[in-house]
């Protein structure tokens, strides 16, 4: 079988699949992500082995998409009217959530004599949730209301932040260790951020007012692909963080549209299967080395994790004047780590090669289990 057949059945399987796990998500207790785990799990290299290189070297393409994608779809919940209803909780809840997990994670780490620099580096990669994780149960769940939209508009700020967080958390260990390069990480960290956020409004201002011109108040799916690969390809490029531009853009987009009619709809019927695709493939690259290997660390990392998330939640909720609702169960809503936490895993060790084992170790080995 040459690589195009091999690809292109590989990726056909897995798509049939996430049929099946639609009907075993409304039968069992499992959501569709864990199944869809699990799942690439058995089909990768630990399992049957049954994708080979040809398909597993490509799933850096299909990740930056699908997360282009969910980041274009979160944006567009932060519109001015939720931001409007529901900042003071939005706020409050996002930011006790990452200081919470950070705090908890670092010092639970440094209790058990984890080395400062790669307890910083996990303690960053800790705060993210998993947006794509996240946003396909809310769909899978058909979950409407106030609760489900502060959810999804909360994981899109929290990553913010983790992101924020982590970048200068990669300036600070590399000035620690002693890197030449300490300042102009730092200022790397900035432009990162800083740029990601210019190049999300430099995009969506003039898309928010050319789109959806063709059929009057309809965006065509022609467009929204067009832009979320157009912000996404620009921001690999230039090195900034392509999650936060194509969030920004979103936001921008429907807050400035005033003209569409639903002008996020179109791109959802193509993130459905690409998050098959991403979860498969996320689940077939877990090492089951890695899962026995983590130990203590690993097991110190969940639980301090889930603390933090939980705690931080929790106070965010009652600063930020929110329901009994909200207060009990934004926590654990929260506790989803898969495709941004990996890739901070993975960037961070390509910076810091002599933690690289520990590091994907660690976050690789927990993330199924906190999905």
């Amino acid at each position: 079988m040459d690589d195009t057949a091999e690809f292109l059945t590989t990726i056909g399987g897995v798509l049939l699949f996430g049929l099946l796990t639609d009907f075993l998500g409304r039968h069992t207790f499992l959501p569709r992500v864990t199944l869809l785990l699990l799942f690439g799990l058995l089909i990768g290299h630990e399992g049957l082995d049954l994708i080979s290189s040809v398909v597993s070297e490509r799933f850096e393409i299909i990740t930056n998409i699908a997360l282009l994608m969910v980041g274009f779809l979160l944006g567009g919940k932060l519109t001015g009217e939720s931001l409007r209803s529901c900042g003071s909780q939005l706020f409050w809840i996002s930011v006790s959530a990452v200081a919470g997990t950070w705090l908890a994670v670092l010092l639970g780490l440094l209790t058990i004599g984890v080395q400062l620099e790669v307890a910083i580096l996990l303690a960053c990669v800790a705060t993210a949730t998993a947006p794509a994780a996240t946003l396909d149960v809310v769909v899978e769940t058909g979950s409407k209301g106030r609760f489900a939209n502060l959810l999804l508009e909360i994981v899109a700020i929290d990553d913010v932040w983790a992101l924020i967080l982590f970048a200068f958390g990669v300036s600070l260990v590399a000035l620690m260790m002693g890197n030449e390069e300490g300042a102009a990480t730092i200022l790397s960290a900035f432009w990162q951020i800083g740029g990601a956020l210019l190049l999300g409004l430099a995009i969506g201002v003039p898309a928010a007012y050319l789109s959806g011109r063709i059929r009057p108040g309809q965006p065509m799916l022609i467009e929204a692909l067009g832009l979320v690969f157009l912000c996404g390809g620009i921001a690999i490029w230039l090195d900034l963080s392509y999650l936060i531009a194509s969030m920004v853009m979103g936001s921008v987009i429907v807050n400035l549209a005033r003209h569409h009619d639903y002008p996020f709809h179109a791109i959802e019927n193509v993130d459905s299967p690409m998050m098959v695709i991403f979860f498969v493939f996320a689940g077939a690259s877990l090492e089951l080395n890695a899962l026995v290997g983590v130990g203590l660390i690993g097991v110190t990392y969940v639980v301090c994790r889930s603390a933090g998330k939980l705690l931080g939640a929790w106070l965010g909720a009652i600063w930020g004047g929110s329901g009994e609702r909200v207060r009990r169960w934004m926590g654990l809503a929260l506790l989803p780590q898969a495709g941004v936490a990996i890739g901070m895993a993975l960037v961070a060790s390509t910076r810091f090669p002599e933690h690289r084992q520990m590091l994907l170790s660690v976050v690789i080995g927990t993330s199924i289990f906190l999905n």
